[in-house]
């Protein structure tokens, strides 16, 4: 509450100068001029005192608001390159200012540059084993999406992959992720338990490896993410793998621990869960969390 004093106020009649002649101590009657200009001396210092204050309130941020001007760094697996990079734009729209810069890589390239002490802010990788080697470096991971595999043949199929078994043609080239790759290790998985032995020509250290072998014709078939379908349409086509052969694996998402920028990187988590974040997912051929 801002005091205001009513500088129109003037001396009652009667009074001559408020003056005590006989005291010698300057004014004394409460209606003097000069003791009007002592009052509003003291209030208009207490004005100045108060402004300060409430531009500093009225300028605080709101708790969990990305702040103006953030940068922040997000670590995701490949396979997640074109939904985040959409759900970025929006959450840059949201938080004009904010920088972010994406760092898409498989999840042990990821894990090994986080146990190396990379700066980042949050974490998105394509199973939970990887981010459970970097469980003290991060807060607790949350599943956003789900995946499983899809095999993967050039544009038209001219090598006529029908099912898994086909893989095992000494005659197809066939590549597959790493086995420290969420994809690769899934697809082991996978072939394991049908009993099916394929030699692959390539081992990729990331999922879009996977998919621009095929899709430049250096492979005939490979093993991705259902998700690559609908992300490389019209580079590559898509042989089904039934649900009862297949591997349904968890994306997990975190903020990393110590951060400085940790309102941003809870806002660009929480954006991942809202119903936008979903919407970019699904478009993107992920499957959300149980």
């Amino acid at each position: 509450m801002l005091v205001r004093p009513d500088l129109r106020e003037a001396a009652p009649r009667g009074t001559r100068s408020g003056i005590d002649r006989g005291s010698g101590q300057g004014p004394t009657g409460p209606h003097h001029p000069l003791r009007h200009r002592a009052t509003l001396a003291t209030l208009l210092a207490a004005l100045l005192l108060t402004v300060p204050v409430l531009a500093a309130g009225c300028g605080a941020a709101d708790a969990g608001e990305s702040p103006a001007g953030a940068e922040l760094t997000v670590f995701a697996a490949a396979g997640l390159t074109e939904a985040f990079t959409e759900i970025g734009e929006l959450y840059t729209a949201a938080h004009p200012g904010t920088t972010i810069r994406f760092n898409f890589a498989g999840a042990p390239t990821l894990v090994m540059q986080l146990r190396q002490g990379a700066s980042a802010d949050v974490v998105a990788l394509a199973d939970n084993a990887n981010i459970e080697k970097v469980a003290r470096l991060v807060g607790t991971p949350r599943v956003f999406a789900r995946n499983k595999l899809a095999i993967i043949v050039e544009p038209g199929n001219p090598c006529a992959v029908t099912c898994l078994r086909d893989l095992a043609d000494p005659e197809l080239k066939v590549v597959l992720g790493e086995p420290t790759l969420p994809g690769g290790a899934c697809a082991d998985r996978i072939l394991a338990a049908q009993g099916i032995g394929v030699e692959p020509v390539s081992l990729e250290d990331n999922i879009k490896g996977v998919v621009t072998k095929v899709a430049m014709g250096e492979a005939d078939a490979g093993m991705a993410w259902v998700s690559e379908l609908t992300e490389a349409r019209g580079k590559i086509d898509g042989v089904v793998i039934p649900d009862d052969q297949n591997v349904i694996e968890s994306f997990p998402i975190a903020v990393v621990g110590g951060t400085a920028q940790d309102g941003a990187a809870a806002a660009f988590v929480d954006l991942v869960f809202s119903a936008a974040g979903r919407r970019v997912l699904q478009a993107n051929g992920f499957m959300p969390p149980e």
